[in-house]
């Protein structure tokens, strides 16, 4: 018993020495650590210093007041957060977190901003062009300008965004964002149509106006008698042209877009583009607006890249060559029939449609392009007669004269039979449909016959809507120079001279 309480004795003072022992230990103390801070404070509209700004943190320290650079320093800062305020009356203030460490000194750049009570908005803009409520406005492609200007001289430094739309539609179509520029294109406008735009102008402060909303209305449509295929920069695209030559762009994908022709009820334009990687039958409105596909079996074949196919006389319907068979449509899509099967190893390519009898012509070929035959049909597909056989060299383009007594065609008379297609000397030949009466449209026999140009072929002829002329394309037998767009008289006189760099002509 005694030892027991002896024992717990023990341990009690052993404890009470070791806690003397702990609270007589010294606590450690970290030395202090420090940092600096360097830094510029510029004007937001030109980056100049900005002197005798006030510049405090928090945890305080001492205030400080930037110099004539605008630069200021903060010695001896204990390393650490700090929250950086700068004042300058006519300024907004700015608060910025810093982070101070013991190495080198830390370095930032402030950027102040005019008070909004300071800045003025800018005027709205004014002088646009074309003129408000201006009419007969030239469409497809138009440049719309303005001016705009600031009542505290920064003129050079205001951005404007500006939206048009038309007048139908509430779709807005975002020209400028946050633009420098003063004027901008804009292209894919529709003929006889109201557009209404409007520019909102921003200056560096941020403040804003909105312009009035002004408005133009396009030119009528014109009267374009001429469709042709013109390459640019790589690019194919179809263009219309009235007799004066004035034209415009119809197509501006990055696709292949060819073979225009204006339907007889001069409503729609057809045309093959290769779009969806074939080339398939499409319709568009005669500026170029509402482009609609209406076939899914391709205008394709052997050397036919879209180019077979043609409108009924009352623009109803279509034929077209896909391969081996020769198909009608109905102008919305509807009605696929299969017409003729082309004998074996060959295909069709390109044809034509009279409505005196309701007959067709066809031509097809076989596997080169010099191959070629071109047989009369009845719209159904049958009865085929041989109109023309293989002759030597090339064979192209088959229409009827306006009568549907006569067969228009090219030859290469010089009997070229060149896998590639090549031709030396195609000429321009009218008969009649029993083979008789062959005329050369291409050559000059006497001193008022001119002829076509030696190392040149005349390809792809279509009659005029009177039918007293034809209009084809010319271009040199090297095929390097762009084509050209002529007519000539069936007297073979008076060969002129219509469009350069174009091809595949239509005539309405």
């Amino acid at each position: 018993m005694f030892s027991f309480f002896r024992a717990v004795g023990v341990w009690l003072v052993v404890g009470f020495i070791s806690q003397l022992l702990i609270a007589c230990e010294s606590t450690t103390v970290e030395p202090a650590r420090y940092g600096s801070l360097e830094g510029v404070v510029l004007e937001s509209r030109n980056n100049t210093p900005v002197v005798n700004a006030v510049v405090t943190t928090n945890p305080a320290t001492s205030s400080f007041l930037t110099d004539a650079q605008g630069k200021f320093t903060l010695p001896a800062l204990t390393t650490g957060k700090y929250t950086l305020s700068i004042r300058k009356a006519e300024y907004s203030p700015q608060d910025i977190a810093v982070t101070i460490s013991e190495a080198a000194p830390t370095a930032v750049t402030v950027v102040l901003e005019r008070a909004n009570s300071a800045n003025r908005p800018p005027n709205a803009p004014t002088l646009p062009s074309p003129a408000d409520e201006a009419t007969n406005v030239a469409p497809i492609t138009l440049t719309l300008r303005w001016r705009v200007t600031d009542p505290d001289g920064q003129s050079d430094s205001l951005r404007s965004d500006v939206i048009l739309y038309e007048s139908t539609s509430t779709t807005r179509r975002q020209l400028l964002s946050n633009s420098r520029d003063t004027s901008v294109t804009v292209s894919n406008l529709k003929f006889n149509t109201i557009y209404f735009w409007q520019v909102t102008v921003r200056d560096q402060a941020g403040a804003t106006v909105r312009g009035p909303v002004w408005s133009f209305q396009t030119a009528t449509l014109p009267e374009h008698r001429y469709l042709y295929v013109r390459e640019e920069n790589g690019n194919t695209d179809i263009y219309a042209a009235d007799v004066a030559g004035a034209g415009y762009r119809l197509t501006t994908s990055p696709f292949i877009e060819t073979a225009p022709q204006l339907s007889p009820t001069r409503d729609r334009i057809a045309y093959t583009s290769n779009a969806t990687g074939q080339f398939q039958l499409y319709t568009m409105d005669r500026d170029g607006t509402n482009a609609r596909r209406i076939t899914t079996l391709a205008v394709e074949g052997y050397s036919n890249p879209g180019i077979g196919y043609r409108w009924s006389p009352d623009g109803a319907q279509l034929v077209y060559a896909h391969y081996d068979q020769l198909y009608r449509i109905n102008r919305d899509g509807t009605g696929l029939t299969l017409l003729a099967t082309a004998p074996a190893g060959r295909h069709f390519r390109e044809c034509d449609w009279t409505a005196q009898g309701n007959r067709l012509l066809v031509q097809t070929i076989g596997s080169n392009v010099f191959d070629s035959e071109i047989y009369l049909l009845n719209a159904d597909g049958s009865n085929p007669t041989l109109l023309v056989g293989n002759l030597p060299g090339r064979v192209d383009s088959p229409s009827f004269s306006l009568d549907g007594r006569q067969l228009l065609y090219s030859h290469d008379v010089a009997g070229l039979n060149d896998v590639n297609g090549r031709q030396l000397d195609a000429h321009l030949f009218l008969q009649n449909l029993d083979g008789t009466g062959v005329v050369d449209l291409s050559g000059g026999t006497t001193s008022t016959l001119v002829g076509k140009p030696a190392g040149t072929n005349d390809v792809a002829p279509r009659f005029s809507p009177d039918g007293s002329k034809v209009i084809f394309v010319n271009r040199a037998n090297d095929n390097l120079s762009p084509p050209e767009i002529w007519t000539i008289d069936l007297s073979r006189q008076n060969r002129v001279r219509l469009f350069a760099n174009a091809f595949l002509p239509d005539w309405k």
